[in-house]
């Protein structure tokens, strides 16, 4: 069945990502999992990292592997902001097992509740989520 399309906008810092017409987006938030369709209600949120999914049509669908950010619905559009929006292709698992090793130590060796120990923290969960893009591995939304 055909949906309403709408324009979906992913940006990073070096520039544009995707700009084209979809008929869903799925995406993680921080309080969980959305399905954004046409006519969606206003909404702004913090973005996980996770598998962004756009949805041109239920059998083309473009997979990102997607950094933290924030998410935008306004009328008629969404717009995704991230640190990062990567074909999860082409990510390399050896350099991600790598990036995971360092920030666990980084981790441990932080004073909990600190600027390290959050930075570490955060850089652990987004290697995480795209080991598991790189792996194979979708997400569960």
């Amino acid at each position: 069945m055909a949906r309403t399309t709408f324009t979906a906008e992913v940006l990073t810092p070096e520039g544009e990502v995707f700009n084209d017409e979809v008929e869903m987006v799925s995406t993680r938030t921080t309080v969980g999992s959305i399905g954004i369709l046409a006519h969606h209600q206003p909404l702004l949120g913090m973005l996980e990292p996770t598998e962004l999914r756009l949805y041109k049509s239920e059998s083309d669908v473009v997979a990102l592997a997607q950094g933290e950010g924030y998410v935008q619905v306004s009328e008629g559009r969404v717009l995704i902001l991230v640190e990062e929006a990567v074909d999860p292709t082409s990510l390399d698992v050896s350099e991600l097992q790598e990036k995971l090793r360092t920030a666990e130590r980084e981790l441990e060796q932080a004073d909990e509740g600190s600027e390290a120990a959050r930075v570490a923290g955060r850089e652990k969960r987004r290697t995480e989520a795209f080991l598991t893009l790189a792996q194979g591995g979708g997400s569960e939304h």
